[in-house]
């Protein structure tokens, strides 16, 4: 009988994923899957530790077992919903940049509570929903130009890779008297020793194509924090709530669920800090951006992979995966995990061989067990992931030199798309968007230096067919958000 019923369930798949037409089998999407979560995994680790880890301004921090539950769910039931309604093998998550918007952009600066932050992700995943069922992704995607989607993507690798070496002490601001705001943190501690490890450690396995490098890192630097915290620092190094072991008795614990519906839209009318109305839709805005270009830039990679892409350099039920990765954010912000997108990772279970939405879906299902070990994924330190988010920021700063027909989402062309720092419009605006979101904590900041510059030099010059008129709207948005806190003291409603 249960050979007769193994038989069933594959020919029931085999008609639902059309395995023999993608070229592949069961067997190899279920390994591929079996990559995709391997190598994507360490979101189960890093994004809990970002999102409470940060101290609110205003507000409640988020507990770690519940962001950890909201993670795995999230993951696990919109890579299946993605699996299932498009028949692609593409693995979503909460999205590295922009948890760390949410996190220190919003929450930490003090312009919005937790609720508020999600509540505005929540609305960039409705906005999502929106663009593609209006068909306006084409006129957004052309609007602006390659090298400022480029330099937004650079920056939040910059920001990304700045977060885990600051978190992790390796950099520091230690020394205020010197008059640097940072500089290179004490060397002679424990935590940097592990940290610095787990730099090596990963690398090392990067540089042999080790897959699942992320992952393994992370729980190979939490296992020498460990033994070094209990053996030699005494538990001086990392206290007691990390980098120590939990004991067998307490491995285990229920989801906590407590954190799915904590949203507000509070802070349209101030909330607990200052936003307003328009400091918050540009928020939603640059939300927005950073996810669609991710979603657009890894659906396209992913897809050329995996040969879903056609000859004129389009995805058949293309805007049926917007939908999917829309709702994927707006399901991160109503369970407080930050907006989830696709991720660039499941490029891996692609050159595993897997070609259909099996391989989602069995990436998904792999998240839940997870959700019932929080005290044990609870004892990893910052310094652990430091490479993780060092190697992730490295992999957005490599779309520099990404195909030009690639970055575009068109046919690849021997030409590579850099940038060219030599036009004033592209060169001073892109190197402004790189520089002002690590600078500044802030990836919004980034963006709307970055569209400003470009749309006042090309205006200088009375170039006027390099701005397209969405530019001129985006480019208002942001001069608005830079003037809300002077605004805010004469006009109420701002």
């Amino acid at each position: 009988m249960s050979s007769i019923a193994a038989t069933f369930r594959e020919s029931f798949l085999e008609r639902y994923f059309g395995f023999a037409e993608r070229g592949t089998t069961l067997a190899r999407d279920t390994t591929a899957g079996l990559t995709t979560f391997v190598v994507m995994s360490y979101i189960i680790f890093v994004n809990p530790s970002i999102l409470a880890g940060v101290k609110p301004v205003h507000g409640a921090a988020l507990p770690f077992a519940a962001v950890l539950t909201s993670t795995c769910m999230v993951a696990g039931v919109l890579s299946i919903i993605m699996g299932l309604s498009t028949n692609y093998a593409y693995a979503i998550a909460p999205g590295m940049g922009l948890n760390a918007v949410v996190a220190y952009g919003l929450v930490a600066s003090g312009k919005a509570s937790f609720p508020e932050a999600m509540g505005l992700v929540v609305l960039e995943g409705v906005a999502m929903v929106a663009l593609a069922v209006s068909g306006l992704r084409e006129m957004i995607f052309k609007a602006i130009p390659l090298e400022l989607k480029k330099a937004i993507a650079i920056g939040i690798g910059l920001f990304i890779a700045f977060i885990g070496l600051y978190n992790s002490g390796i950099i520091a601001n230690n020394s205020p008297s010197s008059g640097t705001p940072v500089g290179l943190g004490d060397f002679t501690t424990w935590p940097i020793f592990v940290a610095i490890f787990g730099l090596v450690f990963t690398f090392a396995m990067r540089a042999i194509r080790f897959r699942g490098d992320l992952i393994v890192g992370i729980i190979g630097t939490t296992v020498v924090a460990t033994i070094i915290n209990a053996s030699v620092a005494h538990h001086r190094a990392f206290g007691t709530s990390t980098a120590t072991w939990p004991g067998w008795h307490h491995l285990y614990a229920g989801p906590n669920f407590t954190l799915f519906g904590n949203i507000s839209f509070h802070s349209f009318s101030g909330g607990t800090a200052q936003l307003g109305i328009v400091a918050s839709l540009v928020w939603v805005f640059s939300l927005f951006l950073s996810d669609f270009f991710d979603f657009s830039g890894t659906s396209i990679g992913v897809g050329k992979q995996a040969g879903y892409v056609d000859k004129d350099g389009n995805i058949p039920k293309f805007k049926r995966a917007l939908i999917v990765d829309g709702a994927a954010a707006a399901a991160g912000g109503l369970a407080s995990s930050s907006s989830a997108t696709t991720f660039i990772e499941s490029g891996s279970g692609v050159a595993a061989g897997g070609r259909t939405g099996w391989v989602a879906v069995t990436a998904g299902l792999l998240f839940f067990p997870f959700m019932f070990i929080s005290p044990l994924i609870g004892m990893v330190p910052a310094q652990a992931t430091a490479a993780a988010l060092v190697v992730v920021g490295w992999l957005m700063i490599s779309t520099l030199t990404e195909a030009e027909g690639e970055a575009e989402g068109g046919s690849a062309k021997a030409r590579l798309a850099g940038i060219d720092f030599h036009d004033l419009a592209i060169g001073l605006s892109a190197a402004l968007t790189i520089m002002v979101m690590p600078f500044t904590y802030s990836i919004t900041n980034g963006i709307g230096f970055g569209f400003i510059t470009y749309t006042l030099i090309c205006a200088a010059r009375r170039d006027w067919k390099r701005i397209h008129p969405f530019m001129w709207v985006v480019t208002g948005a942001f001069v608005l958000y830079f003037l809300v806190p002077v605004l805010q003291q004469h006009i109420s409603w701002f």
